[in-house]
């Protein structure tokens, strides 16, 4: 039997339990998956390992089978994939893509400033490009993804069309960090291929880096997947609901609940009864809505 054509994720990192805003992208990419048809992965996202808080994934685990979002695979653990990793950034590096930089944060933000650019709160450090042509700062610390000039073009199947200018708007971003450790972007855009992931669910907090990753899999020859983006749960400061601002662990007394309440923010009715009727109810609804 051939393998179903779609495959989605859900990629958590372990740095704390699942909290409601985790819950929306969780519920969103499992009732994407079963509504095409297709096959449902978990990837533990540890490669920041600082970050990272023991059992914080088994809990993950067990708060997804409690409310009855089960992966069709074993988790996946990035921690034990950095040869794949090394093997992108080697080829990265052989295509010229990929540079070793010196710069420390205060480099860059220094560089910045003496060229009269100032940081948005929250706005990205954007990389003025000082070691692109050859290390200015010593010793190399990190290495860094040679964008290409130009507006990258690509459709949300929720926001709609979507453009960033990565050279401009984020500049070379790091592919191995200073501390040794894989960037995201990396690890992310490798996983996603070797999974075979086709369509990408996740919070709306990461859409800002699905232009990154397109050029990513484009300079290593990989597929680029479908993206949606879902609504993101807001703190009572208004800032987007995470571990790093205080966000409570779910209260998983009552799974439904907990669900219910996801799914509101997803645009879907609450539902009573069984969980597994339930989540039964909210594929069909969403295949309806999010069929393409």
């Amino acid at each position: 039997m051939a393998p179903p054509t779609y495959t989605g994720r859900f990629a958590p990192s372990p740095t704390g339990p699942l909290h409601a805003g985790s819950l929306v992208a969780a519920l969103a990419s499992w009732l994407d998956a079963r509504a095409h048809g297709g096959r449902w992965l978990l990837r533990i996202e540890d490669v920041d390992t600082p970050r990272g808080v023991p059992g914080a994934d088994a809990t993950i685990v067990a708060q997804l089978a409690a409310c009855g979002l089960r992966p069709d695979e074993a988790p996946l653990y990035q921690s034990a994939r950095g040869a794949l990793y090394e093997a992108a950034l080697q080829q990265l590096i052989t295509q010229g893509r990929a540079y070793p930089c010196g710069c420390t944060r205060q480099d860059i933000a220094l560089a910045l400033a003496a060229a009269g650019h100032a940081r948005a709160r929250h706005g990205e450090l954007v990389y003025p490009g000082t070691c692109r042509h050859g290390l200015q700062c010593q010793p190399a610390r990190a290495w860094r993804f040679l964008t290409q000039a130009g507006t990258l073009h690509w459709t949300d199947r929720r926001l709609g069309p979507q453009s960033q200018d990565v050279q401009q708007q984020v500049g070379d971003f790091a592919l191995r960090r200073a501390d040794g450790l894989w960037a995201y972007q990396l690890a992310v855009v490798v996983d996603d291929a070797a999974q075979g992931v086709s369509h990408v669910v996740r919070g709306q907090d990461l859409a800002d880096n699905t232009a990154r990753q397109i050029q990513l899999q484009a300079a290593l020859g990989l597929a680029t997947p479908r993206y949606l983006h879902t609504p993101l749960v807001l703190g009572a400061n208004g800032e987007k609901l995470s571990k790093q601002n205080g966000a409570a662990p779910l209260d998983l007394s009552d799974p439904l609940a907990a669900l219910n309440l996801a799914a509101a923010v997803l645009g879907l009715t609450a539902q009573a009864g069984p969980l597994p009727q339930a989540l039964a109810h909210w594929t069909q609804v969403w295949g309806q809505s999010h069929g393409h």
